[in-house]
């Protein structure tokens, strides 16, 4: 007579061909999301040379081309023979990193918009970040309006983005 709990541990492994489709293709979507990195960017990433090599071939490939398509499925093949959560888990931090400067730089706009209302806006700055330099910022307004009204290149914009910038950004 069969052991029924040998039943039921079968029937936890089993995978359906749907299941398995969908895992591989999980697999593929996180190599053309290595491919679609830059250098630098995958540097950061932790891969045997062996896939790195794959990734850095298909970057070279036409993207338009069979052969890249095919070296896709070449690295989703080759990922599935390997551990993966250490790759998915650098890809999360290099997004979670591009978030937070997006963030950053989102703030910095907000405040230079803040400084260009005048000293009512420079003020409520001044609040939040009590060492900014007040007159530089007063100073760099009134050039800025003073550029906007003769349609001149927004110069002092860009310098208080700047200037913003270096207190703002982590």
């Amino acid at each position: 007579m069969a052991n029924p709990k040998s039943n039921e541990q079968v029937d936890d492994d089993f995978k359906s061909k749907t299941q398995l489709k969908a895992e591989s293709l999980a697999i593929q979507k996180v190599g053309e999301t290595l491919v679609s990195l830059g250098v630098a960017a995958l540097e950061k990433i932790p891969m045997d040379d062996e896939l790195k090599e794959a990734v850095l071939l298909a970057q070279r490939i036409n993207k338009k081309k069979d052969g890249y398509r095919r070296q896709l499925q070449l690295i989703g093949k080759m990922m599935r023979h390997r551990d993966i959560q250490p790759i998915e888990l650098a890809l999360q931090e290099l997004q979670m990193t591009h978030l937070k400067s997006n963030k950053q730089f989102h703030r910095v706009e907000e405040a230079r918009d803040q400084v260009l209302k005048g000293d009512d806006g420079i003020n409520a700055l001044m609040n939040e970040y009590p060492d900014l330099d007040r007159q530089k910022l007063r100073q760099l307004s009134r050039q800025a309006k003073k550029q906007q009204e003769q349609n001149k290149p927004p110069k002092a914009a860009r310098d208080i983005f700047q200037y913003l910038k270096l207190y703002l950004v982590d």
